[in-house]
């Protein structure tokens, strides 16, 4: 708000965000991670897709991995670092759509970082579970997160000066190689890709063995040949057409258009005269979403052989449609494409898991609550963690929705020089070939991360998202569905009950499957709990708020003068919208 307020545009407020936001809650995003964003100017046609998702090193092959003995990428350590891509989305953000220096943008987080803030509750937790790796093997981890091997408390003053002290060097590095705004921003980008930053990333990833979920200890692959060159691509966004609105998504690189899959096969149910609440409603929207991510799991990844045109067509929902009945579905049913149907890899149903309560191993995205159901298949508890959204909307109707991740404190030790450790999202590629989220080097991840952006009559209108790793695609769904069928509010489509189904080949390691699995919040009416499982869901009734995280923000032209709304989730008391 301080850099809106003093005239900066939405561009400018979300990279001063987005580098707070890795400073301020370090078990949910860091330099070292990924940032996928979509952009609009307030008189663009469509959006822009700035693509922080990095690529896998050139030494990361499945001959590799083989030859470790793994079949699946660790979730933790070294071995699983792309090249981190949220430094340079924030900055090719900032240079080609903002208006300030890059010294303003930084200088929030600086502070932050050099004389502290309070820890979350949630940031102390998870520092505490993973504490004993800290002393026993990541020793630069200890050194920033701990106190004397012990867990810092939470609401303490918590600083990491060693990030201060890298963001001073690198302001430094830019300011004395150009006086221009661009010129210090391609210049930071440099020292980042090409620069010191490469360096010393290369180098602790081939001097340094790190204790991983295998286990063993495995040194990195990532070298500064494979950072040097990179920027984050800039691509158009996909979307399909909802009446006077138009939904945008990332790419097949991302799990973004499993939404607009989503969208295409409701668009043959009349879903907006069910209640939200309704067993009708909920039983619906879940077996579309088994339906779509089974899509994704097959098809989807950084390859120009997915067929997108023809998973986003009308006459494909209707076939996907088409196998929708009243009883709930317990099979994995990608689609059949021009001939073809993609193998899925081996993958562990509940009754034969691998054990997920590795140190800052397992989805790190998602937390078992104590007031959550169990089943046997469920009896392991989860590492707290997760990710990050940021929407901004300015005063002009720009318009930014960021799903910030990856690098988070529990995940990979910290390198010292720079304070903050690299990222993990390279598990999830798949070690077996012929997938198109098979690993092969200078590919992106097919990444969980997908921000979410709508036009309406052709004008930016709404910015959402949320955490969630592979239930962030689905309440987002909830969330436009709320909204643009129910009518319901921001805020109103936000507090709505929420559900989510595990019914997919999970994008974290260990890559489980919970087939006809339905996770609904515990405010749900009684009948509809019933009425699902008699037809054949496999219910699991949550907290009263424990489903999504979402936020928006919206232009709304309607009426005359524009009015910007913004909404948050109360769910967790951690998300905040403002709007002046």
């Amino acid at each position: 708000m301080r850099i809106l307020e003093a005239g900066g545009n939405a561009f400018d407020a979300a990279a001063a965000a987005g580098f707070t936001l890795q400073v301020v809650e370090p078990h949910l995003n860091g330099p070292g991670g990924d940032a996928p964003i979509i952009v609009a100017r307030a008189d663009d046609e469509a959006p822009t897709v700035i693509c922080g998702q990095g690529v896998a090193p050139a030494a990361a092959t499945i001959e590799h991995f083989q030859s470790l003995g793994l079949d699946l990428i660790p979730a933790t350590g070294l071995l699983a670092a792309c090249v981190p891509g949220a430094f340079g989305a924030w900055l090719t953000m900032l240079r080609d759509w903002g208006t300030v220096p890059l010294r303003q943008v930084l200088e929030p987080a600086i502070h932050y970082a050099r004389h502290g803030h309070p820890l979350l509750s949630n940031t102390a937790s998870t520092i505490a579970s993973v504490r004993d790796l800290f002393v026993d093997e990541w020793r630069s981890s200890a050194a920033i997160f701990l106190r004397n091997d012990a867990t810092p408390q939470a609401g303490s003053l918590f600083a990491n000066p060693a990030l201060a002290d890298f963001y001073q060097r690198l302001l430094r590095q830019a300011e004395s190689a150009s006086s221009s705004r661009e010129g210090q921003i391609d210049a930071a980008l440099r020292y980042w890709y090409e620069g010191g930053v490469a360096e010393i990333m290369d180098d602790f990833c081939r001097t340094t063995e790190a204790m991983d979920v295998s286990g063993r200890r495995h040194g990195g692959l990532l070298r500064a040949t494979d950072m040097a060159g990179w920027r984050p691509p800039i691509e158009q966004a996909c979307g399909v057409d909802q009446g006077d609105y138009t939904v945008y998504k990332c790419g097949a690189w991302s799990q973004g258009p499993s939404l607009l899959q989503a969208l295409r096969i409701l668009d043959g149910f009349d879903i907006g005269q069910y209640a939200p609440t309704s067993p009708d409603f909920v039983h619906l929207v879940t077996e579309t979403l088994k339906l779509v991510m089974a899509d994704r799991d097959a098809f989807y990844g950084d390859d120009p052989d997915v067929p997108l045109e023809t998973l986003l067509s009308r006459g494909y929902a209707d076939e996907r449609r088409a196998l929708i009945s009243d009883q709930a579905s317990t099979a994995l049913r990608p689609g059949a494409i021009a001939g073809r149907q993609f193998p899925f890899p081996p993958v562990v149903l509940p009754g034969g898991r691998r054990p997920s309560a590795a140190a800052g191993g397992g989805e790190p995205t998602m937390a078992r609550t104590a007031d959550m159901d169990r089943t046997p298949a469920e009896d392991g508890p989860r590492l707290t963690g997760d990710t990050c959204h940021l929407d901004v909307v300015d005063r002009w109707g720009n318009m930014v929705s960021a799903t910030p991740s990856g690098g988070w404190l529990q995940s990979s030790p910290v390198v010292p020089a720079l304070g903050f450790p690299l990222g993990t999202r390279m598990q999830m590629f798949w070690l077996q070939p012929g997938l198109a989220s098979s690993l092969r080097p200078g590919r992106r991840p097919r990444t969980t991360l997908t921000p979410s952006m709508a036009f309406r009559q052709g004008r930016p209108y709404l910015s959402f998202g949320t955490p969630g790793g592979d239930q962030q695609d689905q309440w987002s769904l909830l969330l436009w569905l709320y909204h643009r069928q129910c009518g319901l509010p921001l805020q109103a489509a936000i507090e709505t009950p929420a559900f989510h189904t595990d019914h997919m080949l999970a994008s974290f390691w260990p890559r489980e499957a919970a087939l006809g699995t339905l996770t609904v919040e515990g405010r749900y009416p009684q009948q509809t709990i019933q009425e699902l499982r008699r037809r054949g869901h496999a219910v699991t009734v949550g907290g009263d708020w424990s489903e999504g995280r979402l936020s928006a923000c919206a232009f709304d032209r309607d009426g005359g003068d524009p009015i910007i709304r913004a909404a948050a989730n109360p769910r967790g008391m951690q998300g905040y919208a403002v709007a002046r």
